[in-house]
């Protein structure tokens, strides 16, 4: 049997399969591991495209768009490689990516998944927006990289190139050891698509797996730097999905403080998205609100069970103070600048 199932989630991406799936073939040894891409009820030419370019790759066909959580969840319980590569359709991939995230795996079994560096496809001398150099994350739910705080993106000099420990790996590019993402019941599917692999992993650190950044792999991403102002979608999902995953696993003596101040916080944003000319982004933020308030008593037993199973309950990679007060308060923009020292992997970053 292979290793590792490369599984790329496609919904109407034919142009972006054709641009990017070729460096993945190329770079993919194929008595490694199986690509397969996964079509999400495409109503494009995607598959007609896959079954006469890309004869190799396999095909595992939905009927649906189930979204980027629920899409990986069916996926990845009809393979059986002890590894899964969750890779985007918009990802550049360069040779032996595989060789370094591999190694580490089979040396930990307590290392539940790995990121590679991921840099800006477009301008590849800066990180990419969605990962960068592993994910850190602060005590009130906002996520952020060595290499990326909010909107600001650094540029690459070897500065991150220490193999570490990290809070959460991109969905963009994300070894995980297959079993393990079933055990641990996969990607929340309610959250549909942002936010759902940080949620996924928070899960992991506190039941004592470990996740890693390893630099020596190197993937380039499309992605988006941004949220896009004409999606207020993506806002809502954004806003109400981070609200989801503190209340799922924020532990009981910190919730009340957290989600006070997130109140405001949530108040904050939707003022500057109205007064920077974009009321549909404000009114998706109160949106997000409401649509949490009416989920929390369904959460509430999933919460109980987060809780129940958490075995670390002072993850270092978790920042124990505000992101934003010392981004725009502090104005630190950088990752070097928020997280002053961190002497070793089990000592709190402060």
């Amino acid at each position: 049997m292979k290793q590792i199932s490369v599984i790329i989630l496609n919904w109407n991406g034919e142009a972006l399969l054709k641009e990017f799936l070729p460096s993945v073939i190329a770079h993919t040894p194929e008595n490694m591991a199986d690509i397969i891409v996964v079509d999400n009820g495409s109503v494009d030419s995607s598959v007609a495209m896959l079954k006469e370019k890309f004869p190799s790759v396999r095909l595992m066909l939905f009927d649906t768009n189930y979204g980027f959580a629920e899409g990986y969840n069916r996926a990845i319980s009809q393979v059986e490689t002890p590894y899964t590569v969750l890779l985007n359709n918009d990802v550049e991939v360069t040779d032996n990516w595989m060789d370094a995230p591999l190694r580490a795996l089979e040396a930990d079994e307590r290392l539940a998944g790995v990121q590679p560096k991921i840099l800006d496809y477009k301008d590849q001398k800066k990180f990419e927006y969605a990962g960068a150099a592993g994910g850190w994350i602060d005590k009130y739910g906002y996520p952020f990289c060595r290499g990326r705080v909010l909107h600001v993106i650094e540029e690459d000099h070897g500065q991150y190139d220490n193999q570490v420990n990290i809070f959460w790996a991109s969905g963009a590019c994300f070894f995980v050891r297959t079993a393990v993402f079933k055990k641990e019941g996969g990607f929340d599917a309610r959250f549909f698509a942002h936010q759902e692999e940080i949620d996924f992993c928070w899960r992991l650190r506190a039941r004592g797996y470990r996740l890693e950044y390893i630099p020596l792999s190197v993937v380039y991403h499309v992605g988006a730097a941004t949220l896009k102002t004409e999606s207020p979608h993506k806002t809502f999902l954004n806003f109400r999905n981070n609200l989801l995953m503190v209340y799922k696993n924020t532990h009981v003596g910190k919730l009340q403080s957290v989600m006070r101040l997130r109140y405001w916080l949530d108040r904050i944003a939707l003022i500057r998205f109205f007064l920077s000319g974009h009321p549909a982004n404000a009114k998706a933020v109160l949106e997000a609100r409401k649509a949490f308030k009416q989920l929390q008593k369904e959460y509430a037993s999933v919460r109980a069970e987060n809780l129940a199973k958490t075995t670390a309950t002072d993850i270092p990679e978790m920042f124990q103070e505000s992101l934003i007060f010392h981004f725009y308060v502090r104005r630190r923009r950088r990752f070097s600048k928020i997280i002053i020292h961190c002497i070793t992997t089990n000592d709190r970053c402060v």
